[in-house]
């Protein structure tokens, strides 16, 4: 069986480059310094030296810069070993059958599919969609029949742009042709086939639905009725 991880390689490579690029220009920064100390100790007036407490700042400054160069590299081998254990555990999730609470999906390329399973049909439901910091990017209404369905979403904000690669939530009121307001569940069940690795986060992939793996709630059990 096919593992079904996909990996972008070019978002990973971008990221070490620029990793890379920062700690090169600290380097510079760092040598640069030394060269200025160096050079002001040799040309100093032996008649008129450099200021004790002036000096003994220039060399705290100096342990300062040589500190943050020890930090970030330990800093970067930390995130990486992370982002390895947390790609190594979600693979595990791969042909077993999940529950996750839908509210949150991934949108990729214009497509986020969310599971609706209303108690019962209803006549009117608004869906309200919002970025991860929880601002409000589009709201459809639309009509619900009874049972679990999907809802695709292209990306496309309610002010006509398209939205970014990332994790959208949905909130549904819904009422029926009496008025009475209608619960509408949102947890999504299925066979993982393949995972995500490309974003912050491992998604989990159900077909057409995207779960991070985050909102996983259960293994090995299928959608409550």
């Amino acid at each position: 069986m096919a593992s079904g991880i996909t990996s972008l390689t070019s978002t990973a490579t971008a990221s070490a480059a620029s990793a890379s690029s920062s700690s090169k220009e600290i380097a510079g920064n760092f040598t640069q310094f030394l060269t200025l100390l160096t050079t002001q100790l040799k040309n100093q007036n032996p008649l008129d030296p450099m200021d004790t407490n002036q000096f003994t700042q220039q060399l705290v400054q100096y342990a300062g810069v040589e500190q943050q160069l020890k930090s970030n590299d330990r800093l970067d081998s930390i995130l990486t070993n992370a982002k390895s254990s947390s790609a190594a555990s979600a693979t595990g999730f791969i042909g077993q059958t999940i529950t996750a609470d839908g509210k949150s999906t991934a949108l990729k390329d214009g497509s986020a599919t969310w599971t609706l399973t209303p108690a019962r049909a209803a006549t009117q439901a608004t869906l309200t969609i919002s970025d991860a910091k929880g601002n409000v990017v589009a709201t459809q209404t639309k009509a619900l029949a009874a049972g679990a369905q999907s809802f695709a979403w292209d990306g496309r904000s309610s002010s006509g742009f398209t939205s970014a690669n990332g994790t959208y939530s949905i909130k549904v009121d819904a009422v029926d042709a009496t008025g009475t307001k209608i619960a509408v569940d949102t947890k999504v069940s299925g066979t993982v086939n393949g995972v995500d690795l490309s974003g912050s986060e491992p998604v989990l992939l159900l077909g057409t639905s995207r779960v991070p793996v985050s909102t996983v709630q259960d293994i090995g059990t299928g959608l409550s009725t």
